[in-house]
């Protein structure tokens, strides 16, 4: 099966030594075993997504400068972008208190030098996802045509960091006053599991992906809405290397979804949100010929519009 992972970081010794010396994620870091991220250099760990079937992935940037002085790490997604634009989609991390700067990077990083959406943290922002000072981001996304990813999630030991700023439900208010943009919530929208799901279910152009909260308390609800409710509307993202990418795609062999809503999640999804190609599902052969099974199907749908 074809995958698209929609959170990734390849796990070179630049990314891991950022993660281990940021200011934001000190606190959780103490609690990460590290020797367990192994770098590699990021042709190895395209090659590992290749011998896995992980045909694209997406990598967020992010931008917290002004509340955390932390420097954006923009330019080293860049980089994975340019070396391997076939593998990695990037997004660019955007911090909503620079106003029209960010804009600006917004639009240059698209138009000008190949990233593909944005990425926003609103707890690491200190403000609601629906703060004025998001506006004019989303409507540039608008106009460009690119999703947005919302980080979410409980921001365990996030120093300064309020759980609340990062709830669906206000995200809710970003997806009713901006209809054309793409959103997705990352990391599930956890802990708030059934607002998430009712916020993607209410609005067409808002999407989930669970990354790091498949096996939390009340997580088997986001297995039940994407079998009955929302099946077009879940990507699989692994959150590598804090979840190694082979961890995450064993975890997904193991959420009992239904066959054609683990197609759509593990690629289909992501493929359409992205502007891919999404080859049409196999009609089944019967006997050396589907044509009976064509008919079958014409019937059936015959009748429904009969009834």
């Amino acid at each position: 099966m074809k995958v698209i992972d929609f959170r990734f970081r390849p796990n070179t010794q630049q990314t891991i030594s950022g993660i281990q010396n940021s200011k934001m994620f000190k606190g959780l870091c103490e609690s990460i075993d590290f020797s367990k991220m192994k770098p590699q250099t990021v042709e190895e760990v395209v090659a590992d997504l290749d011998s896995h079937g992980v045909e694209r992935a997406v990598i967020t940037g992010r931008d917290c400068e002004t509340t955390y002085g932390a420097k954006s790490n923009n330019e080293s997604v860049l980089e994975f972008v340019k070396k391997f634009p076939n593998k990695f989609f990037g997004f660019v991390g955007l911090d909503p208190h620079k106003g029209m700067k960010a804009v600006y990077e917004l639009k240059a990083s698209v138009q000008d030098i190949g990233m593909h959406g944005a990425a926003v943290d609103p707890y690491l922002a200190q403000i609601y996802a629906n703060d004025a000072k998001y506006y004019p981001i989303y409507a540039k996304c608008c106009e460009l045509d690119v999703p947005i990813v919302f980080t979410t999630g409980p921001a365990t030991l996030v120093p300064g960091a309020i759980i609340d700023h990062v709830a669906p439900r206000y995200i809710d208010f970003v997806a009713r006053d901006f209809p054309d943009l793409k959103i997705v919530i990352s990391h599930g929208g956890y802990p708030w599991v059934n607002e998430a799901i009712i916020v993607a279910q209410r609005n067409r152009n808002v999407y989930i992906e669970l990354s790091e909260y498949e096996f939390s308390p009340m997580s088997e609800a986001y297995v039940q809405a994407a079998n009955t409710m929302i099946a077009d509307k879940i990507l699989y993202a692994s959150a590598h290397p804090f979840v190694d990418f082979r961890e995450a795609l064993n975890t997904y062999k193991q959420l009992s979804f239904k066959p054609e809503v683990r197609q759509k999640i593990m690629y289909d999804n992501a493929a359409k949100l992205l502007g891919l190609k999404v080859e049409a599902a196999s009609v089944p052969v019967v006997n050396g010929s589907n044509h009976d099974v064509v008919a079958d199907i014409v019937r059936e749908v015959m009748a429904r519009m009969k009834a």
